[in-house]
């Protein structure tokens, strides 16, 4: 890390800007944003600012030679469109030891400006070091996108009672337990909805902060949440705040590393899952451990790979949960048949060609032998086998055995999402031979007219990829 984050106090004194044209204007954007007092050497003369009169009061226009300038009192020296000048004036400021930045010109700069997330009294700063202000910029989006919209007022709030509270707790660890269970509770909730005077009400009705911070232990609870096909930047948001406030997370053996790598660092992570011929712990035991430890108080996900809900045996979970009295929430994911469509370009639905889906998993033959196919003849439905490499033979028979054509378009597509993500197609007739090529799984079954409609096999050969589609167009 060669620059250490810092935040300057604008009160402390003005800054100098030295540059001209639009890159001194949107640094001066920057600067009067933020609320600063600004010296401004606009060196190609031109002092037409478009500044509103609020920011403009805060704006000092000056007309001399900003190299022999008086420069008592100054934060900092930032040009902007400035040439040679702004490398003259660097040499000056590290003279005087004043911060100075220079606009892409890290020899010159003793500081650089980074992407800003302002959310009032909670600001976060984002840098590349200066290297890629667009990383940084992309950054701060996704930060932006994390942070509740009020996170700056419920700081401010605690900021106005943090002095008389602090007064009455002397340890330190229960003040920090007191603080923690107000942002985390019904007071913190009540600011980040809006509901401010309801959240000073119920903090000044605290009459023992001491006691308030050691109450009971709190109420635990379990959310389910869906990690989607492998790809983490595909979990929901809520998903990700789930995964940031998690004591402990029961996570399936599927779930990517990239994904568990979006779990907080001090909380317990415990595999539960198993795949198809290894051992598993089962289910009523990880339904008796979530509730142990809820019961516990803690902040449990359980996180399973795609959706919860689409044979991930959720249903049976929030069952259990609901038998012993725990609260739960349930936060879908992108399930593998719907990443996969989209990885592989792969419309589950067409107009007067495809009308209907079917979802089913068949782990094993047997599974697949217990499948009606009678019901999956339909030319205009598109069906979705999850778990099908094992029992590929089986439920090409079945569908033959049904009337299904042996020519009917077929993907075998696995590792969606991720980057070694492969793609095989075909024909019904090639199920098996399809599986084989794609060379281990997870991986889900696409059949029906749609799979001619797909995109790129991004892993495979331009070569293969000419052969798969011709196969699947004859």
């Amino acid at each position: 890390m060669r620059f250490l984050p810092v935040f300057l106090d604008l009160k402390a004194g003005p800054v100098v800007l030295i540059g001209a044209g639009e890159l001194l204007r949107a640094k001066l954007r920057v600067l009067a944003a933020a609320g600063a007092r600004i010296r401004v050497h606009a060196i190609d003369g031109n002092q037409d600012l478009s500044l509103s009169s609020e920011g403009a009061a805060r704006i000092e226009i000056a007309t001399g030679d900003p190299l022999t300038a008086d420069l008592s009192g100054v934060i900092a020296i930032v040009c902007a469109g400035a040439g040679d000048v702004g490398v003259a004036m660097s040499v000056r400021a590290k003279a005087l030891g004043l911060p100075v930045n220079v606009m892409d010109d890290l020899e010159h700069s003793s500081f650089i400006f980074p992407a800003i997330v302002d959310r009032g009294d909670v600001v976060v700063a984002v840098g590349t070091g200066g290297t890629s202000p667009v990383v940084a910029r992309r950054v701060r989006e996704k930060i932006e996108a994390l942070l509740p919209a009020r996170i700056g007022e419920l700081a401010e709030f605690i900021g106005g009672f943090r002095k008389s509270i602090n007064e009455r707790i002397a340890e330190f660890p229960l003040r920090r337990r007191f603080w923690e269970r107000v942002i985390d509770g019904p007071i913190g909730a009540s600011v980040l909805a809006g509901r401010k005077g309801e959240a000073d009400a119920a903090i000044k009705a605290i009459s023992d902060p001491s006691a308030f911070a050691r109450a009971d232990k709190p109420e635990g609870s379990v959310a389910l949440v869906g990690a989607g096909p492998g790809d983490p930047d595909l979990l929901t948001i809520k998903a990700l705040r789930a995964l940031q406030d998690a004591d402990i997370v029961f996570h399936d053996e599927l779930v990517s590393g990239e994904i568990l790598d979006r779990i907080r660092r001090d909380t317990t992570r415990v595999p539960v899952g198993r795949r198809v011929g290894k051992p598993g712990i089962g289910q009523d035991a990880i339904n008796k451990r979530m509730i142990e430890a809820a019961q516990s108080g803690q902040r449990v996900v359980r996180l399973k790979g795609g959706d919860p809900f689409v044979f991930g045996r959720g249903g049976e979970e929030v069952e259990a949960l609901r038998a012993a009295g725990i609260a739960y929430s349930i936060i879908p994911g992108i399930t593998a048949g719907l990443g996969g469509a989209a990885d592989f370009e792969v419309p589950l639905t067409y107009r007067h060609e495809a009308t209907r889906i079917t979802f089913l998993t068949a782990h094993k033959a047997r599974d697949a032998e217990n499948v009606d196919w009678s019901t999956l003849t339909d030319t205009k439905m598109t069906v979705v086998v999850y778990m099908g490499m094992t029992a590929a033979p089986a439920i090409r028979e079945g569908l033959f055995a049904a009337g299904r054509s042996p020519e009917t378009p077929v993907g075998v597509f696995s590792r969606v999402t991720r980057p070694d993500a492969q793609g095989a197609i075909g024909t019904l007739r090639d199920l098996p031979e399809l599986v084989r090529r794609t060379h281990g799984g997870p991986a889900i079954l696409i059949i029906g007219d749609v799979v001619r409609h797909a995109g790129s096999l991004r892993r495979e050969t331009p070569k293969q990829i000419i052969s798969d589609l011709l196969d699947a167009a004859e």
